[in-house]
């Protein structure tokens, strides 16, 4: 068994705590992608009335951006931006961008965040919503990235014929991506450990 911190209150805690805490801390950061790649496998049979399971629609999206060769940057959030599909469900683009953030550009955070309302241009109207709600973002510099990841990518990965190639395929390009945050309040800390 592990040694533990001693402390009750966060307040309390020492250095010594700390020495105990932080390389645990990195081991549960090294084990992320096998995480997030556990949870992809929880979408495989989760249709939610759709033609294909949420697990095949992320694969055949990130399919979709491979194959037009986009980066892997690019890859994984098209791989990863319905993930929050079962724990966020009336949120789930701010799931996947949570988990990506500390991963990728500002202009793939943001495409992964928005990109919920943006296919919503595609369906909004048919259950009262407002499919232009997306023009609030009219004059984002992110805008046009936006609406051609669900025009390009997003839109057409509900096609049971489709090709998707399978998750094994894009999990190195995840492992490679997660391996080095880009940004973290704890980035610092990880640094010196």
């Amino acid at each position: 068994m592990n040694a533990r911190a001693a402390f009750t209150r966060m307040d309390q805690s020492t250095r010594d705590d700390w020495a105990l805490i932080v390389p645990e801390a990195m081991k549960m950061a090294r084990s992320l992608p096998d995480r997030v790649l556990a949870h992809l496998r929880l979408l495989d049979g989760d249709f939610g009335g759709f033609p294909v399971d949420r697990l095949t629609h992320c694969l055949q999206t990130a399919t979709l951006a491979h194959r037009d060769g986009r980066d892997e940057e690019y890859v994984c959030c098209a791989l990863l931006h319905d993930i929050g599909d079962t724990l966020g469900s009336y949120n789930h683009p701010d799931i996947a961008a949570a988990i990506l953030k500390p991963f990728v550009s500002e202009a793939n955070h943001w495409m992964v965040q928005q990109h919920g309302i943006f296919q919503g241009y595609n369906f909004f109207h048919h259950i009262g919503l407002d499919r232009e709600m997306r023009e609030q973002f009219r004059s984002h510099p992110h805008f046009e990235r936006t609406a051609e990841f669900v025009a390009l990518y997003d839109n057409p990965a509900f096609d049971p014929a489709a090709e998707a190639l399978p998750l094994s395929f894009f999990e190195p390009m995840l492992r490679r991506l997660m391996a080095q945050p880009r940004q973290s309040v704890y980035k610092a800390a990880m640094a010196q450990a």
